[in-house]
């Protein structure tokens, strides 16, 4: 019997959990944060598995809303067994200790108690990682079964995996957050070449029309057009980004493009902790499938935005900043310099990537010259004087590609995760229809599916 349990991210894209009961053997498949709120409500529901056996937690990738939660969890359950990628495990280092200062500026520790450095020391030097493609055995003192799990490269951002477990001769993929086109950096994912059971799959961009989204290389030379445009008429540009993953996809895609002399050389103004991130993706280079193999990250010409003594300094002369976070949550670096941005009418903002509904991001991206807006409900409504464009350099699988995963692996059933629910019923009834037969399941929190 195999038992699945989402406690976050379905129905959503928010805190991720999923938990699967293997014939005893318990096994949770990632534990992240929910963005958009604070204290417990941000948590994964960890009480509903008091009863129940707990084994491992397999890390897809270090983002936020898949990995940050898992110092709560681990004070929970001390005796868990956490196993990521080696890249995961080096980013999961930098993020969680970034993460310590963020919550006690959003949480009151009356509510919840915060982890310390120390136990967050601890708790990476007790991650064991496998390279992909590398077998390994998952087994518990509570059952006589074993499961063989392997890593496969899920082309999102550094080390992310798709998680391929197996016994009893079945077979279960959980896609993670998968990307199967080329970036700049990333090359696309790699999927197992044997037939799948159960298939557990994100759905992020399931409600997004894939007539308007161009492929990499089209955006990028969009991007670089508009680019120019705003610069050679003396403004500056604000790229809202993710510190992991967006800042280097978008790095080098600007780096590379001034080299080529489709945008105007200026200087990029980048700070924190992408920088470090940075770091880990020149480090491993060689070892995950990548392009763009020979440029390394730090060797480009960066600025820090840190040691601005004043945000007027970015408009005496044309630059592009970088800075996160990627949807301008309230305090960030990008929602901090936006609100300078905004009031500069030879200047632009250009988003990159998705944008929750609820998000000051969104409020932007949304808007246009002229328009008047509020960015929270603190903040005074102000007029938007600078250019807005959205460019869509998306780290996740298109709709349809995501529906091409069940063509190749040939599931007999199918669990819809991480996505919205306009996203999820699009690609279930696409799987439906193209393929009838198959099982598809639109998970929800704190339901069970069940399964022979």
């Amino acid at each position: 019997m195999i038992e699945f349990l989402p406690l976050g991210g379905a129905g959503e894209i928010g805190a991720n959990f999923y938990y699967l009961n293997n014939n005893g053997i318990g096994i949770i498949l990632d534990c992240g944060m929910h963005p958009q709120k604070t204290g417990f409500d941000s948590l994964p529901k960890f009480d509903l598995l008091i009863d129940k056996p707990t084994d491992y937690v397999l890390i897809s990738h270090a983002h936020q809303d898949h990995l940050n939660a898992l110092p709560f969890l681990i004070k929970k359950f001390p005796h868990l067994k956490i196993i990521t990628t080696p890249q995961t495990r080096a980013v999961a280092e930098l993020t969680l200790h970034n993460a310590i200062a963020i919550l006690k500026r959003q949480v009151d520790e009356r509510e919840l108690e915060i982890y310390s450095r120390e136990e967050v020391d601890l708790l990476i030097k007790s991650i064991n990682y496998k390279s992909y493609n590398e077998k390994f055995t998952l087994n518990s003192l509570n059952s006589t079964a074993e499961i063989q799990a392997e890593f496969y490269d899920a082309g999102h951002i550094i080390g992310s995996a798709g998680i391929l477990l197996g016994f009893n001769g079945k077979k279960i993929f959980f896609t993670g957050d998968i990307n199967l086109s080329s970036q700049t950096l990333l090359s696309g994912a790699n999927l197992p070449s044997e037939k799948i059971d159960i298939l557990i799959s994100e759905t992020t961009y399931g409600a997004a029309d894939t007539k308007l989204l161009n492929n990499w290389q089209i955006e990028v030379e969009k991007f670089s057009h508009s680019t120019s445009k705003i610069i050679n008429r003396g403004g500056s540009i604000l790229i809202p980004v993710f510190a992991l993953g967006k800042l280097q996809e978008m790095l080098s895609t600007i780096w590379l493009q001034m080299k080529q002399n489709k945008i105007t050389t200026v200087d990029i103004y980048t700070a924190g902790i992408g920088n470090k991130i940075s770091r880990i993706y020149d480090y491993n280079r060689y070892v995950v499938e990548r392009n763009q193999r020979e440029l390394l990250l730090s060797d480009i010409p960066q600025r820090n935005l840190n040691e601005l003594n004043d945000f007027s300094e970015l408009f005496k002369f044309p630059c592009i900043a970088l800075a996160s976070s990627g949807m301008m949550i309230e305090s960030t670096n990008s929602f901090m310099l936006a609100k300078s941005w905004l009031q500069k009418k030879d200047s632009a903002i250009f988003t990159v990537g998705y944008m929750d509904p609820l998000t000051p991001g969104s409020i932007i991206a949304r808007s246009r010259k002229g328009d008047k807006i509020q960015l929270t409900d603190k903040d005074e409504k102000v007029n938007v004087k600078c250019e807005i464009k959205n460019f869509r350099f998306s780290a996740h699988s298109k709709r349809e590609e995501l529906v091409s995963i069940v063509k190749k692996l040939k599931p007999d059933k199918i669990i819809l995760v991480h996505g919205e629910k306009e996203g999820i019923n699009w690609i279930g009834s696409s799987i439906l229809e193209q393929f009838p037969g198959k099982k598809v399941h639109a998970a929800e929190n704190f339901k069970q599916i069940i399964f022979d």
